[in-house]
């Protein structure tokens, strides 16, 4: 299984921590590839659009963003960390979000993203994690992941290594739970039927309305405005 980890801040703090234990319980090392904001995609979308109307490969940031989705694409399962920040995700993790505004199902999804898993993994001290996570999975389900699951957790303290014993214990126990449902559903991950029906809308706003040719063409391509559907299995 190949894991993929966008970390939200550079610090190995609690968040990383507990992300990088659930990878561990999903695979080994070597199938593990890790990023970290903002040092890995130090600027903020410059609202150019050249993603949006020309191609993704046009945007100013390219050099920092295809490493990434190459990553992005080839993973089974994608997990994000984002400590709390003023009860959302960082600013970091929002400006690499911003930057792919254009695989939103209204433009261009890669089709095996309906497939795949994601895991939104959020600390704070006291509370905010549920906001901090929805900030990103709002983008997995227009994404078209298939399956997002979330966890949140107060460490009540402000780096691991301070965090109680009996805390990190239930943390382990998590995280083993976790990794369990993540593998159970590896390979027969569907949408559900909430991203399906928009993914219709979507279709049908491509197909009679279609505004930009790019993502019109995009379309076409995949057969997405025929019988084609993104989370058919591959013959």
């Amino acid at each position: 299984m190949n894991v993929t980890i966008i970390n939200g801040q550079n610090h190995k703090g609690s968040t990383y921590n507990i992300g990088k234990i659930l990878a561990l319980y999903l695979t080994e090392d070597y199938n593990i590839t890790e990023f970290f904001l903002p040092k890995d995609l130090p600027k903020f979308c410059s609202g150019c659009n050249k993603c949006f109307m020309e191609s993704e490969t046009l945007c100013p940031h390219y050099t920092f963003t295809q490493p990434i989705t190459k990553a992005l694409d080839a993973a089974d399962v994608i997990i994000f960390t984002t400590p709390v920040y003023v009860y959302h995700c960082t600013g970091s993790m929002k400006a690499f979000l911003d930057h792919y505004a254009y695989r939103w199902m209204l433009h261009r999804p890669n089709g095996d993203m309906f497939n795949k898993q994601a895991v939104c993994i959020s600390t704070a001290a006291g509370a905010g994690m549920k906001s901090a996570c929805k900030d990103i999975k709002d983008s997995m389900f227009f994404w078209g992941v298939g399956k997002t699951h979330t966890y949140g957790v107060a460490v009540r303290a402000t780096c691991f290594d301070d965090i109680t014993p009996q805390l990190k214990n239930n943390i382990d126990k998590d995280t083993v739970k976790l990794a369990k449902k993540i593998k159970l559903r590896q390979g027969s991950v569907s949408p559900k039927l909430k991203t399906k029906g928009f993914f219709r809308v979507a279709r049908m706003l491509n197909k009679k309305n279609g505004w930009n040719p790019v993502d019109v063409s995009y379309w076409q391509s995949m057969g997405w405005h025929e019988k084609t559907r993104p989370w058919h299995k591959k013959p």
